[in-house]
């Protein structure tokens, strides 16, 4: 089989997630499962910010909203409903990618763990041990941390699919002032996301440095 064969083969089978064919075929290429695994961390902590952006953008929007003076109305829902989409898909996009994450780490780990049976030397094997423990806690740390960022996710975009929802049902000036009460709760919520998020890619970006530095 050609290289570019190979790689597009690779390629497919990590789309269609057969995991343990494709990280086989990407050990044949050089690819290690502790590179696709840095590669995913740095993909997820990416696609983080990116959804931190995303959240910002529809907090502002949500809030130009609430203090509309004028003009016209429909369009300001079309907007907003527009961002909030972009925020589902942003948030699924997170998802998606802590769960390759995952799937690569625990591929690794369970690989890690059965080859260090196979060492003859104890003082090899310990050495790799304490390694193993190491990392295999500093990623518990970090896959924490993205799971609590994006367990807040679901509760930031419920309050704005309502809103949204409620300007569709009621496209005038008056009813969308009555949303100014619920700006608080929102902002909260996007708030405790970002602050969240942060904290997730902080972790990502120390976990990706202390892989490098090994």
């Amino acid at each position: 089989m050609k290289p570019v064969t190979i790689i597009f083969s690779a390629l497919l089978l990590g789309f269609c997630g057969c995991g343990t064919i494709y990280y086989g075929t990407m050990e044949k290429l050089g690819v290690h499962k502790r590179d696709i695994m840095v590669d995913r961390v740095q993909a997820a902590r990416d696609t983080q910010n990116e959804a931190k952006a995303q959240f910002l953008t529809a907090m502002e929007q949500f809030k130009s909203v609430v203090n509309f003076k004028g003009g016209d109305l429909e369009a300001e829902y079309k907007k907003l409903s527009a961002t909030l989409q972009k925020s589902e898909a942003k948030a699924d996009d997170v998802r998606d990618r802590i769960r390759s994450v995952e799937d690569v780490s625990e591929a690794l780990f369970i690989e890690w763990r059965s080859e260090l049976k196979q060492y003859s030397s104890d003082s090899l094997r310990q050495s790799s041990q304490r390694k193993y423990d190491t990392t295999k806690g500093k990623y518990e740390g970090l896959i924490g941390a993205m799971k609590k960022a994006e367990s807040k996710l679901e509760p930031a975009l419920v309050p704005l699919r309502d809103q949204v929802l409620f300007m569709k049902h009621n496209l005038n000036a008056k009813a969308i002032a009555g949303l100014g009460d619920e700006l608080v709760s929102v902002q909260a919520n996007v708030d405790t996301l970002v602050r969240d998020i942060e904290a997730a890619v902080n972790q990502a970006d120390a976990f990706i440095e202390s892989l490098q530095n090994e």
